[in-house]
């Protein structure tokens, strides 16, 4: 089948703890799938047009984006346009990023038809990633498609209409390139977000040249961004063709923008489409699963359009937004949790390519995290503070130091434990692929300047202990001695620089100094309610951010394997969300990740459906006091942890199913020491697991099949129960084994719920519940 992933085979070995097995006949593990048919289940279907940027249908290429949504009151339908390095450039002297360097609006169209519209539907379809809308007016019916291409940096919406409404107009409205923090605070009436020294770009500039329309934004301090556009007969209809270019220091954007549209020609179009399509049909395959709840499972798949929409491994990295920018006061990206829960979802679903864009966005712009810090601490060390735009640059504040305005004052605020946190997001690009070269030329040289910056400043106490001065634990509101946030990533960054300077044998000159900090370093601080903010202070007031508990997630330091470690996460995570007053989508996202981990499928469940509560809105996106696109994706990735993890060299595999999912199946999902992972659960139960090591780790596993296993493979494998459900396997390097109790079974994965509960809920039917109940639960 053209759509099917392929079919694996294997020889039958019989394996129980260190027996070697023998050879029998080849099994098939098949995948049926229909890849069009199953994500159509998922599309996002309007049987009215949305009406908002949260319900709208929005596409993207990793750079470039467009949104549909009719515009309320008016009888148009607007495409927002957008474009992820779009934003200014100028120095601290302006402000702060989110007025000297944040993100710039562009501009929208307008489809004005002829008559007036009386009834309309649109579909996001997700194999294509296309939009198509009909529109019925009083003059006619306008049938609409539109894609951001997945290659070219071009926007592409053919319309073709009935003779009635054949003088539809597409109408340009630009936007001043003004910071939306500013404007967020004039209209919301917030002073403390208004920059009174703020000055304005230019007004931008419309024109025509050879037949394209553009609309140049010139920006105060040079450079400029240009979008470019033409209508193209095709015969059939009229199709819109848009660029967005941007330029800095230079002027050049106008030039690359018109040519670039003047290059496209109505015989390319049907190239266009496919080279489009080929790329999203490669994209999907690469991991599949599937779960019984359709709200979930259309949730889930959803989220993997929206990663490749929002970003590629050689372009823009994703911030708050991806390339879909609205009214906003944060502009920019976040780096105190935002940027690194973005990302999450990208290791387990196969999708590394993706991550690349973080990485290389850290690694090319080092210089700049070396001048983020005081010039005095810049001897090989690193840091990024919280708002940074595309360059990443932003002011680090000095330990033991604090102005005590962490909202107004990012440069002063002693929040040092950003760039170490996205490092743990690197390492995982390195532990998911074992690609050497990457963790020796990017990961550890960056890892290394971000946990030396913490080096100055660790002073012995009168206990014999290495402490910590004042520092902020995101968001807590002030700095403390000895915070968690910070103690949990200077002792993952030790043992990690450690394992790393091991593996790429190196000596390090510093690697003395991580020893003695491991050796040294105060215990986490904490008290009979769980692991406290820092010394001398509790947990006491409600925190949507989960900064005191790096050390359960993601980094794993505290764990159930330990002694008392489960019962230390519990208690913790109970406290934290006791006090719910300001706990946010993330908040449930992060509770739900840490239940997984304890085992507790029912609890993770549970948590994750707090997301679909106030927060969630029809078409996936996230708002707050602003929209940020980071709460879904990490969303996503609380599924993969009820799904399969892989902490501490370990696979387990339905390691928290919640009792309502007793069916699911996954293919390809990728694991640390980059092994690819099959497994079917059937009526509560692992029915089979399929094993592919990439790069010859050794494999220790948790299969979760009960009874007596059996092996599968081209060879006699060695299988050792180490106990407490675990198997050493000497898989090597490209070989798969599967894992299994019935040497007769056929083995298939498929999508488990053939009979759908609710399909396509996102769209329509959740702006309904949304109107109705004030969330999508």
């Amino acid at each position: 089948m053209r759509n099917s992933l392929k079919m694996v085979r294997a020889l039958l070995v019989l394996c129980i703890g260190t027996i070697m097995g023998s050879c029998g006949e080849i099994p098939e593990v098949e995948v049926k799938l229909d890849w069009p048919s199953f994500l159509s289940d998922h599309d996002l279907v309007w049987e009215q047009l949305p009406e908002a940027y949260t319900e709208g249908a929005f596409m993207g290429n990793g750079m470039l984006g467009n949104m549909l949504y009719k515009v309320p009151g008016k009888n148009a339908i607007r495409m927002e346009i957008c474009r992820s390095d779009v934003q200014d450039h100028r120095g601290d002297d302006q402000g702060e990023t989110p007025y000297s360097r944040g993100r710039l609006p562009i501009g929208h169209f307008l489809l004005v038809p002829k008559g007036e519209i009386e009834e309309a539907s649109m579909r996001l379809d997700l194999w294509n990633a296309e939009t198509s809308a009909k529109i019925r007016t009083s003059a006619g019916e306008i049938l609409l498609r539109s894609y951001v291409h997945a290659e070219s940096m071009l926007v592409v919406t053919e319309v073709n209409a009935t003779e009635g409404e054949n003088g539809f107009e597409w109408k340009w409205e630009g936007e001043k390139a003004i910071s939306p923090r500013q404007l967020w605070g004039i209209d919301k009436d917030q002073p403390f977000r208004v920059f009174e020294g703020y000055k304005e770009n230019p007004p931008f500039e419309l024109g025509e040249t050879e037949g394209i329309s553009y609309c140049l934004q010139p920006l105060l301090e040079s450079g400029q961004t240009v979008t470019a556009w033409k209508e193209i007969d095709t015969g059939k209809g009229r199709t819109l063709v848009v660029n967005v270019s941007h330029s800095w220091p230079d002027n050049k954007a106008k030039d690359l923008a018109v040519a670039t549209v003047a290059q496209t020609r109505a015989k390319h179009f049907s190239e266009l489409e496919r080279s489009h399509r080929q790329w999203w049909h490669n994209y999907y395959p690469q991991s599949f699963v599937s779960i019984p709840d359709n709200k979930f499972e259309s949730f889930y798949w959803i989220q993997m359009y929206k990663l490749a929409s929002a970003t590629r491994k050689d372009r823009a990295y994703i911030d708050n937004h991806g390339p879909w920018l609205e009214k906003t006061a944060w502009p920019y990206a976040t780096w105190n949790l935002n940027v690194q829960l973005t990302y999450w979802p990208v290791y387990t679903s196969n999708r590394l390519p993706l991550g690349e864009s973080l990485l290389n966005a850290l690694w090319d712009n080092r210089e700049n995290l070396r001048n983020n810090l005081p010039e005095v601490y810049r001897k090989e060390s690193y840091g990024i503070g919280r708002a940074a735009g595309t360059d990443c640059i932003a002011s680090v504040g000095i330990p033991g130091v604090d102005s005590g305005d962490w909202i107004l004052d990012q440069a002063n605020t002693p929040e040092i434990g950003l760039l170490p946190w996205a490092c743990h997001n690197l390492w995982l690009q390195y532990r998911y692929s074992m690609d050497e070269s990457l963790l020796r030329e990017k990961v550890f040289p960056l890892l290394r300047g971000a946990i030396n910056y913490y080096l100055y400043f660790l002073k012995g106490g009168p206990d014999g202990k290495l402490h910590l001065p004042k520092t902020y634990s995101p968001e807590y509101g002030q700095s403390y001695d000895d915070c968690n946030f910070d103690l949990a990533l200077i002792r993952w960054g030790c043992e990690t620089l450690l394992e790393s300077a091991e593996i790429l044998q190196i000596s390090d000159p510093l690697a003395p100094k991580w020893k003695d900090v491991l050796e040294n370093l105060v215990d986490f601080p904490e008290n009979e309610e769980g692991f406290m903010i820092g010394k001398d202070q509790a947990y006491d007031r409600s925190h949507r951010h989960f900064s005191h508990l790096l050390m359960v997630y993601p980094l794993h330091l505290v764990h159930i394997d330990q002694p008392n470690g489960r019962e230390r996460i519990q208690r913790s995570l109970n406290h934290w969300q006791s006090k719910k007053e300001y706990l946010m989508g993330y908040s449930y996202t992060g509770a739900s990740s840490m239940a997984a981990t304890l085992g507790e499928g029912n609890l993770a469940l549970d948590y994750l459906k707090g997301l679909w509560g106030e927060f969630l809105r029809p078409n996936t996106l996230y708002v707050e006091d602003g929209p940020c696109i980071e709460t879904p994706l990490s969303g996503a990735q609380s599924i993969h942890d009820m799904l399969l993890q892989s902490w501490g060299n370990k696979i387990r595999v339905f390691p928290a199913m919640p009792d309502v999912w007793a069916d699911a199946s996954f293919a390809d999902l990728r694991t640390e020491g980059a092994f690819l992972v099959s497994a079917k659960r059937e009526k509560g139960k692992t029915d089979f697991v399929k094993i592919k090591s990439l790069a010859g780790a050794p494999l220790i596993i948790a299969p979760g099949i009960k009874g007596k296993i059996l092996t599968s493979g081209k060879r006699k494998f060695k299988m050792e129960n180490i106990g407490e459900g675990l198997f050493s396997i000497d898989l090597k390097k490209n070989e798969e084994v599967i894992l299994h109790t019935d040497q007769t079974k056929h083995f298939v994965l498929k999508p488990v719920s053939e009979k759908r509960r609710v399909g396509n809920y996102y769209g329509s039917k959740a702006m309904k519940k949304k109107k109705e109940y004030k969330g999508l639960e």
